[in-house]
């Protein structure tokens, strides 16, 4: 049993077989007539690429429970080219980002430990190519990850759900997302300020929809129960 099953025989102690749900993804003009999402500003993200400030954050963020997550790699434009990211690593609590650049050894070493630790539950969208990559880059394998996608395919609403159409249903806004930046070069040593932001609120937003679609699981199976509470 996978342990999406467990989670739902969880919130459904009693149900054997729980009833197929197909839910209906918001359109693209209902999503660009949603609020605006309230984005991670620059004074929110820390830079982490140097010993000092790799072992702050890493003091940070194995104090915590859940964190979002997320990756950045260089990307690819020749055909049969191989990427070599991840390039960057996120790693987001409400209050905080903290953007990992692994051509730094300290950070790269913060962020492995971060990736593999078993109690810090780490969640995301679109996860798959980064349980491949992390192990070819960082020689770890990454445990307590949560695929978001997964959790929103259960509630009825297919395969392929990412950030964007996750916070639009989870919380009613628009997230945007800047085309430029997700393909400018993440391999470079210093980061822009928008990249910093981009990479900061992915990993942000899969914090928010998160905790979101907890409190929704917690109201169905009447308070109390935890998504983090299971195995992964």
């Amino acid at each position: 049993m996978t342990w999406l099953k467990r989670l739902f025989a969880r919130l459904f102690p009693g149900t054997k077989r729980v009833q197929k749900i197909v839910a209906r993804r918001p359109t693209r003009e209902e999503i660009n007539n949603l609020p605006l999402f309230e984005a991670v500003g620059l004074d929110d993200v820390t830079t982490v690429d140097c010993a000092g400030s790799a072992a702050r954050a890493l003091a940070n963020l194995s104090g915590q429970s859940v964190v979002g997550f997320d990756t950045e790699s260089k990307p690819t434009f020749v055909k049969g080219e191989v990427s070599a990211g991840p390039h960057v690593v996120q790693f987001a609590t409400l209050s905080r980002t903290y953007v990992f650049l692994l051509h730094d050894a300290d950070s790269r070493r913060a962020a492995s430990e971060l990736i593999c630790s078993p109690t810090v539950l780490k969640v995301g969208f679109g996860l798959d190519s980064d349980r491949r990559q992390i192990p070819q880059r960082l020689n770890v394998h990454p445990q307590s990850l949560v695929e978001l996608e997964s959790l929103f395919a259960k509630r009825g609403y297919g395969h392929g759900v990412g950030v964007k159409a996750g916070v639009a249903i989870m919380l009613k806004r628009r997230f945007s997302k800047s085309k430029h930046a997700s393909t400018s070069n993440w391999s470079q040593r210093v980061l822009t300020p928008k990249q910093l932001l981009y990479a900061a609120n992915d990993a942000y937003a899969a914090l928010r929809v998160y905790q979101a679609l907890q409190k929704d699981y917690a109201h169905l199976a009447g308070g109390g129960v935890s998504i983090y509470n299971m195995e992964i």
